[in-house]
């Protein structure tokens, strides 16, 4: 077994386009995982291995990787950028415990990489950063060691300085060392050579080696005593500090390059193995109880200890179905039986593999600390806890967010439906921030999603990795209903038939519920008149309805029902004389509630160039955006606006045309507000004529 003060679980992630997963083929060359770098733009990175990816040139699922530098075991996930894909990132970082931010060196802080810092500062994830594609025409390292501390609030500490800028940078001088790293045209990334720094760099060296001397000793109070007095410190002290301040999050290390050209990736290597933590060097993860409350026991990262491990990915590949584990605690053996804490059913643990991308190498056991893949599990989805059947314990879960856009779907001929159905089951199984339901009246499979993009992806999928031909509707948004009003009512059931009949007699408050909280169901009933059995059905009728309101039939969010008082019969009354009673008074009371429709409203980036500005903040405003902020940069105006998800339907072919092709955008959900009445009076009209086209038939 490797130390585990050897492991680094490290993530590799930035805005699309950034350079990620061509720095990420560089690491597997370098640490001798692959012989011939695959390049992105040919459709051949290594880590880019599904048909969609190949095609797009964009990372959508995160491929786990496993290499090795200098006896220090590396396992790698490469996340995607894209906005759409967020979700990959999401669960990543759950199981990761450092991080490489990659930036581009002329695009410098953009839209995907804040979300992903964000993301990042979240879940505590350690980082070391690189700006990449210093060659470019318009790269400017300093400009985005700004950014990164202005935008990000960051701070960025400069390890490495870039000799010669654009077409001209041939290397960088590493500050700690005082050497310069010189390499030759070759693309070679071995053909470098190490030598003093360049005469014209001096003073700029001693004063950013300075920085970092003084930014390092405020993590040891005697250090800085006597760096005060005069005496530096070493080498050695100072990559222990620096490892120190990184873990703790308070600068984090930054180096230069050219992934592409095969400058400078070796540094980044030292760098995780030098300052990211190793798995005992971070929190370990709290246990909780099935209602996520936290038990105060800890996953400990110690392989003697009871297992504790986290499904966080599931993914189906021409090798069958794959389990993606991180291991926090014990170890998981070949043939033995593990326990789902999730369906409180066992599971037998087959073949154990190490991903490198979409191959694989099998092994018999796995290790705390470890990130491997399981074959054949059956009832395992993401977020579920396998742990040792005697000793019991779940791992706090992953939360996902909602949908934010549906499409209907229908196979081509009939014959595709029972396809269709396993192939949607297995996409499901791989992506929880993917949906699929069936509309109750017209029968239509529908698909929700986190974006145009991401559901253009599924149909992608559906089509050419299953071999399913569908017909597609056109996009839904996801609309909510909200009440803004304060009613007491009452409804009394009553049924007879012959026999015991229905007696249930309610009544109640509903009001407008905190921004946030959904559903919430109080009962103040005293003295009997309720007697508190027929509570919980009460409960159910009512939050049996919210999945569909009065107004257009979306669900019904922030609403808040209290019971009251009511009456029963000692016969007739049952707990579902009380649920129906509870539908019913639903449908009665919430139209007087003044229901009001809520829509997404989207965080949206947007990129253009000077010239364009005025009509790219035209548009935005007749889509009824509100422009947050303006921030010029060397190439163009970066303009951050929140917009109603419905107005962004085609908007990249529009800012595309606007811009001559220059344009470009990233959004993210935000928040739900309130429709405009007359945006909401021609949903519910559409609404309304879509349910009269089905019930025709």
């Amino acid at each position: 077994m490797t130390d585990l003060s050897h492991y680094r679980n490290i993530g590799i992630f930035a805005h699309v386009d950034a350079g990620k997963t061509t720095t990420t083929e560089r690491i597997l060359k370098l640490t001798g995982k692959i012989h011939k770098i695959g390049e992105v733009h040919d459709g051949a990175a290594t880590t880019d291995f599904m048909v969609q990816e190949q095609e797009r040139g964009i990372t959508i699922q995160s491929a786990a990787t496993t290499c090795f530098w200098k006896d220090h075991r590396f396992n790698i996930i490469d996340t995607p950028g894209h906005v759409d894909f967020t979700i990959e990132v999401y669960r990543s970082l759950k199981v990761l415990d450092g991080g490489i931010g990659v930036f581009c060196g002329s695009g410098g802080v953009e839209p995907q990489s804040e979300t992903n810092w964000r993301y990042a500062n979240d879940s505590k994830v350690s980082r070391v950063i690189y700006v990449n594609k210093l060659d470019r025409i318009g790269a400017d390292f300093y400009r985005v060691v700004k950014q990164i501390k202005d935008v990000l609030g960051a701070y960025p500490l400069v390890m490495t300085l870039p000799i010669g800028r654009e077409d001209g940078f041939v290397g960088m001088v590493e500050l700690l060392t005082r050497k310069a790293w010189i390499w030759d045209d070759s693309g070679d990334p071995m053909k470098y050579k190490i030598e003093d720094v360049p005469a014209d760099m001096a003073d700029d060296v001693e004063a950013y080696r300075s920085e970092l001397v003084e930014k390092a000793v405020e993590q040891d109070d005697d250090v800085m005593e006597k760096y005060l007095e005069g005496e530096e410190p070493d080498v050695e002290t100072l990559k222990r500090l620096i490892r120190k301040g990184t873990i703790a999050m308070d600068f984090f290390p930054t180096y230069c390059g050219s992934s592409f050209k095969n400058k400078g990736v070796q540094l980044v290597l030292d760098a995780v193995v030098d300052y990211l933590p190793n798995p005992t060097e971070v929190k370990p993860q709290p246990e909780v109880d099935l209602e996520g409350n936290e038990t105060g026991e800890y996953a400990l990262v110690d392989p003697s200890r009871p297992l504790r491990a986290l499904a966080f990915k599931i993914m189906d590949d021409r090798y069958g179905a794959l389990t993606f584990l991180r291991i926090y605690s014990g170890k998981l053996e070949k043939g033995t039986t593990v326990l789902n804490t999730y369906t409180g059913k066992t599971e037998r643990i087959g073949r154990i593999v190490e991903m490198h991308a979409d191959n694989r190498e099998e092994v018999d056991s796995a290790q705390a600390g470890d990130i491997v893949a399981v074959l054949g599990m059956k009832n395992v989805q993401t977020g579920h806890t396998l742990c040792d059947p005697d000793k019991p314990a779940t791992l706090e879960p992953m939360v996902f967010p909602d949908p934010v856009i549906s499409l209907a779907i229908a196979p081509k001929d009939k014959a595709g439906n029972e396809k269709m159905g396993i192939a949607l089951g297995k996409m499901v199984a791989e992506d929880p921030s993917f949906h699929v339901g069936t509309d109750e009246e017209s029968g239509e499979t529908i698909l929700k999603g986190m974006g145009e993009l991401h559901l253009d992806i599924k149909i992608d999928i559906l089509k050419r990795t299953h071999g399913v031909e569908v017909t597609v509707g056109k996009p839904q948004v996801a609309y909510r209903e909200t009440i803004t009003k304060r009613v007491e009512d009452g409804y009394t059931h009553k049924k007879q038939t012959g026999g015991s009949g229905q007696y249930a007699k309610i009544d109640y408050i509903i009001e407008p519920g905190e921004p946030g909280t959904g559903f919430v169901f109080v009962s103040t009933v005293t003295g009997g008149n309720v007697p508190r059995e027929y509570w919980p059905a009460v409960e159910k009728g009512f939050k049996s309805m919210i999945d569909k309101g009065t107004l257009a039939g979306f669900p019904v969010v922030d609403m808040k029902v209290s019971l009251t008082d009511g009456g029963f019969h000692a016969v007739d009354s049952s707990s579902i004389a009380f649920e129906i009673a509870a539908k019913a008074a639903f449908r009665q009371t919430v139209p007087k509630c003044a229901p009001q429709l809520m829509e997404p409203i989207m965080k949206v980036d947007t990129f253009t160039p000077d010239a364009h500005v005025g009509d790219v903040i035209g548009d935005l405003n007749r889509r009824r955006g509100m422009i947050k902020s303006q921030e010029a940069g060397i190439s163009g105006v970066r303009i951050k606006s929140e917009v109603p998800l419905s107005e962004m339907f085609g908007y990249i072919g529009d800012l595309r045309t606007m811009t001559s092709g220059r344009g470009q955008f990233s959004m993210e959900f935000s928040h739900y507000m309130p429709c405009p009445k007359n945006v909401a009076d021609e949903v519910i009209k559409e609404v309304n004529e879509r349910n009269a086209a089905k019930a025709k038939g």
